[in-house]
């Protein structure tokens, strides 16, 4: 499976000099299976580049898997240039939880005021699987949820296709355990093993000092589990909006140590704007 990501960033989008390593965009990955399936995980505001990439490439099918509805995650689906098109077909995928459907998830960013073109103006066909299932099946790819530890819930997931395996928890606090959340043993047991966990890692110590409960994990938490789970390859995801490049740099500096500590071959970096990966 090929991964990319399109917006690796907290909160909200940031710009300027000291955001160019990183970049600034919020949540957005591309997943392509082996038979070129094209699945995209989040609306952040990096969904927009992402868009304009597919209709260069004359695609027009795809699934969204939604993680949950906070601004972040969802504040780039109007600016998502297909969805104006009457030749793109989405599939939408996720458990809306606190909000009443997927389709009122999304439609409601471009409800009066927030948005000055109305959600009816969409030609794109839609569909909606709004349910909170055990698995899905994409081609050859299983995707497998987990209750995220955050405000207002959220789903994380494991993507396995031809015994290689990604764990993607975004937005997940390790250190507290919030309402439909789960143990970090659940979710040590969940990526067990995986070829790559790409986990949130927003806060240093001492920030979580005041943050805790906030819905955000870590940095050292995130390497714990990876450590702990025998991952090969752990990227930090979901940066302050506050994090320059070269604290960035520092954490992953950081974490380049305790792997020396612990003796092990464990992979860490930070995901950027523009990461690439194959596994």
């Amino acid at each position: 499976m090929l991964i990319r990501c399109w917006g690796a960033r907290g909160s909200i989008p940031v710009s300027g000099k000291k955001y160019l390593q990183y970049g600034g965009n919020t949540t957005c990955l591309e997943i392509r299976t082996k038979n070129d399936d094209i699945l995209i995980v989040d609306a952040g505001s990096g969904i927009r580049e992402l868009g304009n990439r597919l209709l260069s490439e004359k695609r027009h099918t795809y699934t969204i898997l939604m993680t949950h509805a906070h601004w972040d995650h969802i504040m780039g689906f109007p600016f998502f240039k297909p969805i104006y098109s009457s030749k793109t077909s989405i599939d939408v995928w996720g458990c809306p939880f606190a909000q009443v459907s997927l389709k009122e998830m999304l439609s409601r960013i471009m409800a009066p005021p927030n948005f000055p073109v109305n959600f009816d103006a969409i030609n794109a066909r839609i569909s909606y699987q709004d349910t909170c299932i055990d698995s899905y099946q994409l081609g050859s790819m299983t995707i497998t949820p987990i209750a995220l530890s955050h405000p207002n819930q959220g789903s994380g997931y494991k993507f396995e296709e031809d015994g290689k395996c990604f764990v993607f928890l975004t937005d997940n606090e390790l250190g507290f355990r919030h309402e439909g959340g789960l143990d970090y043993s659940d979710y040590l047991n969940f990526s067990q093993g995986a070829d790559l966990l790409i986990h949130d890692a927003e806060y240093t110590e001492e920030e979580y000092k005041k943050t805790k409960g906030w819905g955000h994990s870590v940095y050292k938490d995130a390497l714990k589990l990876a450590l702990e789970a025998k991952v090969k390859k752990l990227g930090l995801f979901h940066h302050n909006q506050e994090r320059f490049d070269d604290a960035v740099e520092s954490m992953v500096n950081e974490c380049h140590k305790e792997i020396a500590r612990h003796g092990t071959d464990l992979e860490c970096f930070a995901v950027r704007q523009g990461t690439e990966l194959t596994i």
